[in-house]
């Protein structure tokens, strides 16, 4: 049973036990009010009025009956509106409940992933910092191996320039010898194989004509894939030998701008090239940290010089004797070789790379031109340096001595061509144009064959041509449409050629 109905049945319990009270007086004191009536008639005004009051009191406790009654009706009302709100709000406090343990759930289940999510951090924390000391550790290593690496460099180095020293020692005492042996024969080997300075009364006198201007290009060959930075004349000839990035060295007859030979065996991009004073022997400047040297006459590879540590950039064959060339890399040495023994006969070590290097007419000198800018002259015997002068404000790219050995021509990335006093190092001349722009750092500039003029390629794809005496262009050719990298003048004063970055060779007449 509800309370509800409980309350109502209660009610009318009370309503029911009131009534039978009422009755109940009712029926107990009328026969006292009979009673009392007859034997005091006499007194009946005044029992009267006391039964009057009683019944005044009777209905006054009807009327507070009746007013208890609506106070309970109203009561019960209240009760019910009250039950009704009660059950209302028992219901919200069970939504609520129902969302408490909700959120009670999902709070323990994010407490449950924020202490993985805090473990995984700890263990990431903890790896990081593994990691960090590995780190210092790994850093302190690489700081003590790098000190190292630098006191093992130092001490490499000075072992080198030991080395190198003991060996030109060694190497001197042993030319010494040899000269001693064949004092007989110097000289007249010494005639055979000059032909560096042309005499009138020498065999080569001949082939001397004056150098002329060129005015017009002659022809147009696509040489080599890639680029062409070397080409020279072979000596008393027409005929041109080029070397390129396609790692093959050809020869040409400018005549008729026909191929007529390939040299193969190069392993890097040819840099520099020089050809011995018989034109039989070939030596090309690799990129490959070796010199190549070629027989002309079989075509095939007579020494694979090794000992360089970086490119060769330079080469250069002794004016006196075929049996000696220069070279120069980027591993900071100028190595001396002697072609019939097939090694290095002499070290140079210096601090600052040589892009261009050449012999001095006697061959006792090389003359050599640095990055730093300045022109430098060793002694090939000993290895000192016996001067230097600043040739240029940046990298000195092409060093040409002039026919008669007192001039050298130097260019360099300050698109200066200056020309020196090889007596006494002082400058005799400096060419410039507008315009004129050197391509690279070993973008080779040459003197013609009478020493009256001088010929440089420009980024642009010009040649410019100047007057040694004027100081003066006298001239400038355009075919080209890449950058110039190489002129050489024939040493019959004609054709000029010119190779660029394409690979393509101009002849000028």
């Amino acid at each position: 049973m509800s309370q509800d109905e409980l309350a109502i049945e209660a009610i009318t319990h009370a309503l029911k036990a009131l009534r039978k009270r009422h009755l109940l007086e009712e029926g107990a004191h009328a026969p006292a009010f009979i009673a009392l009536s007859r034997p005091f008639i006499s007194q009946g005004s005044e029992w009267k009025d006391k039964a009057e009051n009683l019944e005044l009191e009777l209905q006054q406790c009807y009327k507070a009956q009746a007013r208890l009654s609506e106070q309970l009706v109203v009561e019960v009302a209240e009760s019910r509106a009250s039950k009704a709100l009660v059950q209302e709000k028992e219901a919200i406090i069970t939504d609520l409940q129902n969302e408490l343990t909700k959120a009670r759930d999902e709070c323990s289940h994010l407490t449950e992933l924020l202490e993985e999510r805090t473990k995984a951090l700890d263990l990431v924390i903890s790896e990081n910092q593994e990691i960090k000391a590995q780190l210092e550790q790994m850093t302190m290593r690489a700081n003590n191996a790098e000190a190292e690496n630098r006191m093992l460099v130092d001490r490499w180095m000075l072992q080198k320039m030991q080395d190198a020293e003991r060996l030109n020692e060694a190497n001197a005492i042993y030319e010494d010898m040899l000269d001693r042996l064949k004092a007989s024969s110097i000289e007249q080997l010494a005639r055979q194989q000059v032909d560096g300075v042309v005499r009138q009364s020498e065999e080569g006198a001949e082939y001397y004509v004056e150098s002329t201007i060129p005015t017009a290009n002659k022809h147009k060959i696509p040489a080599h894939e890639g680029g062409c930075a070397s080409i020279l004349f072979e000596y008393n000839s027409g005929n041109l030998v080029s070397g390129g990035q396609d790692r093959t060295i050809k020869l040409w007859d400018t005549n008729t701008g026909s191929l007529t030979r390939t040299l193969y065996g190069c392993l890097g991009s040819v840099l520099d090239l020089t050809i011995t004073h018989d034109n039989k022997s070939i030596v090309a400047a690799s990129s490959s940290n070796n010199l190549y040297v070629w027989d002309v006459n079989s075509g095939r590879v007579r020494h694979t010089l090794t000992g360089h540590t970086d490119k060769v950039c330079a080469v250069d064959v002794s004016k006196v004797s075929s049996r000696y060339i220069v070279s120069a890399a980027y591993d900071r040495t100028i190595k001396v070789w002697d072609l019939q023994k097939g090694y290095c006969t002499n070290t140079i070590i210096f601090h600052s790379n040589c892009n261009a290097l050449c012999f001095s007419m006697d061959g006792q000198t090389i003359c050599s031109g640095h990055v730093d800018g300045n022109l430098r002259l060793w002694d090939i015997q000993t290895g000192k340096l016996l001067s230097e002068v600043a040739a240029h404000s940046l990298a000195v790219t092409s060093i040409s001595m002039s026919r008669n050995g007192n001039v050298i021509l130097t260019s360099g990335r300050d698109n200066l061509h200056n020309l020196f006093d090889m007596r006494s190092l002082e400058v005799c001349g400096t060419l410039r144009a507008n315009g004129n722009r050197v391509a690279s750092n070993w973008s080779r500039s040459c003197i013609s064959a009478d020493d009256n003029y001088v010929a440089a390629g420009s980024a642009d794809g010009s040649i410019s041509i100047w007057s040694v005496l004027k100081a003066d262009i006298v001239s400038t050719q355009r075919e080209h449409t890449t950058s110039v990298l190489c002129c050489s003048w024939s040493g019959l004063g004609k054709p000029l050629a010119s190779s660029d970055k394409n690979g393509i060779i101009c002849t000028w007449t």
